[in-house]
């Protein structure tokens, strides 16, 4: 784990803690939420639990809480590091609430990862995916600076369900 702490103008990005499990499972539980992740809709806080004490462990990606300064609430979370698919490349995602979406708040957040890769690691070579009925994540990825490259496959973790994916991938420099 990690001890980054990241602010942009609404949000303060931070590494996630157990204690954040009854929060994450806010939108994790939620199908709307969970149709477009690679996990299967969660169905306890147990789980949750389980996930983040794999947050916990030392690896090469940066796992970020994403609280909203306005009302200390944690909306959202995501993660950037290298992209085991693209050689040089560091990939990012993220999740939000349901309500929080349309907000803007996947486009500041990201923006703040990619600044955080560049100015600690001289990374200036992104790529994400999303899958291809969420447009919304691709004009994220546009506004960020990504421009689409191919189609892909986007499989849930346990193989149920594979479905079309729109690959992203750009160089950015925001130093």
């Amino acid at each position: 784990m990690h001890n980054y702490i990241i602010e942009t103008e609404r949000l303060i990005l931070r590494p996630l803690k157990i204690e954040d499990a009854k929060a994450v499972y806010q939108w994790v539980s939620d199908e709307r939420v969970a149709r477009y992740m690679v996990y299967n809709t969660y169905t306890s806080v147990e789980a949750v639990v389980e996930w983040l004490s794999m947050r916990q462990q030392p690896d090469e990606e940066y796992h970020f809480g994403f609280v909203r300064k306005e009302d200390g609430l944690l909306i959202g979370s995501g993660s950037i590091g290298p992209d085991s698919n693209r050689n040089g490349f560091w990939k990012f995602g993220y999740n939000f609430r349901y309500d929080c979406w349309g907000n803007g708040y996947a486009t500041e957040a990201t923006k703040a990862m990619i600044k955080f890769a560049n100015e600690h690691f001289g990374i200036t070579k992104f790529s994400s995916s999303h899958v291809e009925q969420n447009k919304a994540s691709g004009h994220v990825m546009e506004k960020c600076g990504l421009h689409f490259v191919k189609y892909g496959q986007f499989e849930k973790l346990d193989g149920s369900n594979k479905m079309r994916s729109m690959e992203y991938e750009g160089e950015i420099s925001i130093f």
